[in-house]
């Protein structure tokens, strides 16, 4: 069941087309996997009014759920923004973590400064299968960090990712999610019924999907 809040989210993601639903004419990602459903948070930062509510509600998950940060991390690329602006907000030290080392100058992964033992809460934009954004938390820890939990703006809900969040054992929470996009676009009819049906099979097993 989604709630009042992540489906409003999921309709902002909408309107400003960071998420696209195409079951059809699926897109193709990177992983050469087929999808129906594409999503770029970073089209959020070029609609003000949007980019705030979304700030807001990031900031209000991370002051509720995790009321310990004492530093925010954004992860490369497109959690790097939406990390900026919550540490601004919530007027915490930033920190960003780079996919891998830079290769000159100190050769840094984790740019800023962060102190052993300080408490961290990463923001990422986007969780699918949790490679990238856990490899970013191990970045975390090795350099002495407590990542204590990771706040995004839009998760898949694969199971792969919710089992390796587990292993990992860093909570997470999402404003929206896939459950309550497919709910508001069958709502608003931007869906039909049998596509419907198409989301949902894609979501069990998106790397079979479209095979």
């Amino acid at each position: 069941m989604s709630t009042v809040s992540e489906k409003q989210v999921a309709e902002k993601l909408l309107q400003v087309q960071a998420v696209k639903l195409s079951p059809a004419q699926p897109f193709t990602w990177a992983s050469g996997w087929k999808s129906p459903i594409y999503c770029d948070n970073r089209k959020l930062l070029s609609y003000p009014y949007v980019r705030d509510y979304i700030k807001s509600e990031l900031c209000n998950t991370v002051f509720e759920t995790f009321p310990d940060a004492a530093v925010i991390a954004g992860v490369a690329t497109a959690g790097i923004p939406h990390g900026a602006l919550v540490a601004d907000q919530l007027k915490l030290p930033f920190i960003y973590v780079r996919s891998k080392p830079k290769e000159h100058g100190m050769g840094n992964q984790i740019e800023g400064v962060l102190q052993p033992g300080q408490q961290v809460v990463v923001v990422e934009d986007l969780i699918s299968t949790g490679k990238s954004s856990l490899e970013a938390v191990q970045a975390i820890r090795a350099a002495g960090g407590e990542v204590i939990g990771m706040v995004s703006i839009f998760n898949y809900g694969f199971d792969v990712a919710v089992k390796a969040f587990e292993a990992a054992g860093v909570p997470f929470k999402s404003l929206s999610n896939y459950n309550a996009m497919i709910a508001l676009a069958e709502e608003k009819g931007i869906v039909s019924a049998d596509e419907i049906s198409t989301l949902q099979a894609w979501r069990t097993a998106p790397d079979q999907w479209g095979k």
